[in-house]
């Protein structure tokens, strides 16, 4: 008997296989316009991470709590759809998208006022946010859409040129790629299992865990705003001097958020302090930055004992391109999918997914990870280090089938799952976390506050 895409990966993480009767799938594809089972891919990395955090319950207090996941609650949860004073923000810069080159397509991606005028230089455009969507599409053109896509990263700029899934899989980046697992799991160090915070029948799974959150784009913040959801405390750590999305409003949720500026040696010995109390540490800067800073895994291990290490990245951290930027939209553009998506709807525009799953599902299969290494830390010892890449849970994508009459439902904005609170950025109107537990969690989660609101610190126990 064949396994299901979540029982292979709950049984490659080596956990419980007596949990997965505790666990409810309802529904099935297509719920979003996709040739692509991207609602499999929602359900399945929500349901894996809330059910991990079950099974930590179980082990802390004995409440062994049943899971329950929709498959349209997952999809739209992976939307990343929210609302401030009731108005939904455009989550795109006018210059970001899809451009003809004389050959092929070009994604750039100019959310980042430093990326945008990195891709204006680079075309010898006027940089600010006067140039208009017009001109760069002229200046690309002119540009061989591969040629241009090496030249633009080196300079800095955020590029990928439009590839099919043939033309992908004979990069040598895909070679890379389809050698790593899905979810990396790997024990990095030795120290004994450390203690977990008493944990009572009616807590939340998580509750008193601490997770010290270095992420800043889509899927780091969502995969931690989970781990949040199920209880965890959970610090995001900002620079001062960095830009972020406007999305970190609903991305905040149920977290402290404060400020280190790591060129400071005040912050960075603050945040090794916070750090030598954390449980697990989550990072989604590009390879090789963190290391720079002195964060990579080995160091962090070595300043606490014991924790666990997770981090992103969008191509994964070896191979030609280890190094590269890279975001959702032009992982899509530069493994396959938009070309194939197209040829799907009979397209003759490259067109995207309906939403941004390979970093929903990546987050969600980070926090996986995080709370599988947290158990086996837990029996086993040691200090864990795992990785997700956004390229390599596109092969998942890829490998879960396609959906031949995928098109035929209209889109869905999930007006009916949002929820609204007060928060430091306003009314914020978001989606509600598509993992129900039986018994519920009864636990508040904290509101959404802007950067630098709360202290480098945990909060005071008791």
């Amino acid at each position: 008997m064949s396994l299901s895409p979540l029982e292979t990966l709950w049984h490659d993480a080596a956990l419980a296989p007596q949990a997965l009767a505790r666990l409810t799938l309802r529904g099935g594809d297509p719920v979003l316009p996709s040739s692509f089972a991207v609602g499999l891919a929602a359900q399945t990395s929500i349901a894996l991470a809330a059910l991990a955090a079950a099974e930590i319950g179980l082990q802390r207090s004995g409440a062994a709590r049943r899971v329950e996941v929709a498959m349209r609650d997952a999809a739209i949860e992976c939307t990343a759809r929210y609302t401030l004073d009731g108005v939904a923000p455009d989550p795109w810069d006018k210059l970001a998208g899809l451009y003809r080159g004389r050959s092929g397509w070009v994604r750039v991606h100019t959310n980042f006022a430093h990326h945008r005028d990195a891709l204006l230089r680079v075309l010898g455009l006027p940089e600010g946010a006067s140039t208009e969507r017009a001109a760069v599409a002229q200046a690309l053109a002119r540009h061989d859409a591969v040629e241009f896509e090496d030249s633009a990263n080196a300079a800095g700029c955020v590029v990928a040129a439009l590839r099919s899934f043939d033309e992908w899989d004979a990069h040598p980046q895909a070679a890379c790629i389809a050698a790593q697992p899905l979810v990396a799991i790997e024990r990095i160090g030795d120290a004994p299992p450390l203690a977990w915070p008493a944990c009572t029948r009616g807590d939340a799974p998580l509750a008193g865990l601490r997770v010290l959150d270095m992420t800043r784009i889509l899927a780091g913040p969502f995969g931690t705003r989970l781990l949040a959801a199920h209880g965890a405390d959970v610090l995001l750590v900002n620079a001062p001097h960095l830009p972020n999305i406007d999305a970190i409003a609903d991305l905040s949720r149920g977290k402290r958020s404060a400020f280190a500026d790591l060129r400071a040696p005040a912050d960075r010995d603050a945040l090794r302090a916070v750090l030598r109390q954390a449980h697990a540490f989550v990072q989604g800067y590009r390879p090789g930055a963190i290391a720079a800073l002195g964060l990579d895994a080995g160091a962090v291990a070595g300043l606490r004992p014991g924790i666990v290490v997770a981090s992103l990245s969008a191509y994964g951290e070896t191979g030609p391109w280890g190094s590269r930027r890279g975001f959702d939209s032009l992982v899509q553009t530069a493994t396959g999918f938009n070309h194939a998506e197209a040829l799907a709807a009979e397209s003759d525009a490259p067109r995207a997914l309906p939403l941004q799953i390979l970093d929903m599902a990546s987050g969600a299969l980070l926090t996986f990870g995080v709370e599988a290494a947290l158990l086996r830390q837990r029996t086993q010892g040691g200090s864990w280090r795992v990785g997700v890449s956004l390229a390599r849970t596109g092969l998942w994508l890829r490998g879960l089938g396609r959906i031949g009459d995928g098109f035929r439902v209209a889109p869905d904005d999930g007006a009916d799952l949002l929820e609204t609170a007060a928060s430091g950025f306003g009314t914020l109107g978001s989606v509600r976390h598509a993992a129900r537990f039986v018994p519920a969690l009864a636990h508040a989660l904290l509101p959404s506050m802007p950067p630098g609101t709360h202290p480098l610190a945990w909060p005071i126990s008791g």
